[in-house]
């Protein structure tokens, strides 16, 4: 994953100090892209380990499948504690939420798009949808199956509905807005490559993650359909990097990249909506230690 340090060197090189929200600065860089073919293995990178991050990136993505948008799910589900710091009881009373519950994020988009609120709290925030929105991934699949050579084959994680309560934008409807989830599927020559648009990634923690996963995607995509899973397109409109996580950063791009792993799925895994854990099986993964404790900012 030679890509992933370079990109990380461009922005310590390249990129412009902002204030972001969060509380903390960070150097960003406008436009970042990265390609992986997947001939070349499973881009999961190599400069610190995410053995123990696997599990994760596999729950993560069914739940996302599922429609749910509740961390209890993810929890229960796949024993996943990625959100937890996302869906405190305190942060989900500022939106009249129920702890745990994100809002509508990833699941909803992905799964039930454009649906008609039904229920709202006090404070005006959306508490639940009617089952009349549409199932995109269905769509996407669908698409690929009947037109495959179509470049209408999209989906996309951002209703701005959903991400403000007003129409001028200064009242949020969710406390994290969906950074990624946005994708178009391209199909040449019974090959499937996807261009992941990720508006904005957090590169020392979220963007290993988030390439794993869409490439984990891309394969379970291309195995539903009978395609070749090819290329990931990953690009990153705000590629950042906190200020204090440059050191752990500096400590990475010591390290030499090592060979790529690769990933098998169960071949008899043929709905896309009906993969489970013990589908995915990652081999041949040898990356330098963990680094633990990289900040994360909220």
């Amino acid at each position: 994953m030679q890509q992933y340090l370079d990109l990380v060197r461009d922005i310590m090189v390249r990129g412009k100090v902002k204030h972001p929200p969060q509380g903390v600065d960070a150097i960003s860089l406008a436009g970042a892209c990265m390609h992986f073919d997947l001939d070349e293995g499973f881009p999961l990178i190599t400069t610190r380990s995410l053995q123990g991050s696997w599990r994760a990136i596999c729950g993560e993505l069914l739940w996302f499948l599922s429609g749910s948008t509740d961390i209890r799910d993810l929890r229960a589900k796949f024993g996943v504690h990625l959100w937890d710091a996302w869906a405190t009881p305190e942060i989900c009373a500022r939106f009249g939420r129920k702890p745990g519950d994100l809002g509508p994020l990833y699941g909803q988009q992905w799964t039930n798009f454009g649906a008609t609120p039904s229920r709202f709290s006090e404070n005006g925030s959306t508490l639940e949808y009617a089952k009349d929105g549409r199932n995109q991934i269905a769509i996407a699949v669908d698409l690929l199956k009947r037109t495959p050579d179509s470049r209408r084959i999209r989906v996309s994680s951002w209703n701005i509905k959903d991400v403000w309560k007003d129409s001028e934008g200064r009242e949020e409807n969710v406390f994290i807005t969906p950074c990624h989830g946005t994708f178009q599927l391209f199909h040449a020559e019974g090959e499937l490559s996807m261009i992941l648009n990720q508006y904005s990634g957090d590169v020392p923690v979220g963007i290993p993650f988030n390439t794993a996963e869409y490439a984990l995607l891309l394969m379970m995509i291309a195995q539903v359909v009978g395609m070749k899973a090819k290329e990931l397109i990953h690009f990153i409109g705000d590629a950042h990097i906190y200020v204090n996580q440059i050191s752990d950063m500096e400590e990475q791009l010591k390290r030499e990249p090592r060979q790529l792993p690769r990933v098998s799925i169960n071949p008899d895994a043929k709905d896309i909506f009906s993969f489970r854990l013990d589908d995915f099986t990652l081999d041949g993964y040898d990356p330098h230690p963990a680094i633990k404790g990289i900040p994360v900012a909220l």
